[in-house]
């Protein structure tokens, strides 16, 4: 059998049940994929294969082809554009998976339907930030590659980048819901708790589309008002000034947006424990995990951010960087740092351009 036969719901995230036995699958594929004649003899070796190991497959295979087309473009935000992709891809796969080994699959579907809501939304903020346009890169890879010598970079772009990163968006996304599957032996229509879980999943997808939203429309108002000293609309001055949005969720939390993706996929994971009856299991290791690279990630873009503006040490003390602190919003303090204000330096740049 491609799942095991379990014989509870706690069996569900039994690793010795569930996954080590069909590891073998895995080192067998590339060969039984090499031998397929035909499209109906790769559709049965995919019906015949664990889903589990078939996610696991294509992680470790994209990780090597982002590792090559990084390292033929120089450009390391590879991953970065199959981030709001293949999370939503490995669960589509389980959902389809289950339909052709003719298991129950509305629960699955349930969570298939959560995943292409925020797959839609991120991509569609990553598509207007211009992370598909040729060349974008992540400028934190650029300071870090800065710091880290030649060979080490390219062990780092070996290990991290391309292979832990690709496996890490299949360990947070498809795990979870092949357990959430397996518990469809007993419980195989969607549950009181399935359609609670799908609400909270679908809020914090709306919180996402509201804070980057509010943080779209603060950056697109600055960058107007940078280029032609013109204050927009509904912007006071000195909320460009300062540099950066506190205004909205951003005036209680400093990154509401990860914040939300972080919990996200914490709430699958714990969808997946309530589905399986069980308080904690292995699976937290991809939300666990996801979890310690927003702790790194968001530390180095505050030390980038601090250093920029002044006053961002001040938003720090008083907003918490993913909960909230306080039930009050941020308080710009009465004693401003001195700064050269936005608006001075367009004015300048416009002087400048009319005396050449």
């Amino acid at each position: 059998m491609a799942v095991p036969n379990i014989k509870s719901l706690q069996e569900a995230v039994d690793y010795s049940k569930t996954v080590e036995p069909y590891l073998p699958q895995l080192y067998e594929l590339p060969t039984r994929l090499m031998s397929a004649r035909s499209l109906q003899d790769l559709g049965q070796v995919y019906v015949e294969t664990n889903p589990l190991m078939t996610g696991l497959a294509v992680s470790i295979a994209l990780s090597a082809v982002v590792l090559v087309v990084s390292e033929i473009n120089r450009n390391y935000s590879q991953v970065d554009r199959l981030w709001s992709i293949l999370p939503n891809l490995y669960i589509l796969h389980i959902a389809y998976w289950a339909r052709l080994a003719g298991l129950p699959h509305s629960r699955i579907d349930l969570v298939a339907v959560f995943s292409t809501l925020w797959s839609i939304r991120l991509t569609y903020n990553y598509w207007r930030k211009g992370g598909y346009n040729i060349g974008s890169e992540d400028y934190r890879w650029m300071i870090i590659q800065k710091y880290v010598p030649g060979i080490l970079w390219f062990i780092f772009n070996v290990t991290f980048i391309s292979f832990i990163q690709s496996v890490l968006l299949f360990a947070f996304s498809c795990v979870p819901a092949y357990i959430i599957l397996l518990t469809t032996k007993f419980e195989p229509s969607i549950t009181a708790a399935d359609t609670f879980y799908f609400f909270i999943e679908v809020a914090l997808v709306a919180s996402e589309w509201v804070s980057d939203g509010q943080q779209w429309n603060y950056q697109t108002a600055k960058h107007k008002y940078l280029k032609d000293a013109q204050l927009p609309k509904d912007y006071a001055q000195a909320d460009l000034d300062r540099g950066f949005i506190t205004s909205g969720l951003w005036g209680y939390s400093r990154h509401p947006n990860f914040f939300a993706e972080q919990a996200i996929w914490f709430m699958l994971y714990q969808w997946a424990c309530f589905a399986s009856n069980t308080l904690y299991s292995w699976a937290s290791a991809g939300s666990v995990s996801l979890f310690l690279l927003f702790q790194g990630s968001t530390w180095l873009t505050e030390a980038i951010t601090s250093g920029k503006y002044p006053e961002y040490k001040e938003y720090q003390k008083q907003v918490g960087m993913f909960i909230p602190m306080s039930l009050k919003p941020y308080e710009t303090p009465k004693r401003q740092p001195k700064v050269i204000r936005t608006s001075e330096l367009a004015k300048r740049q416009q002087q400048k351009e009319k005396q050449k």
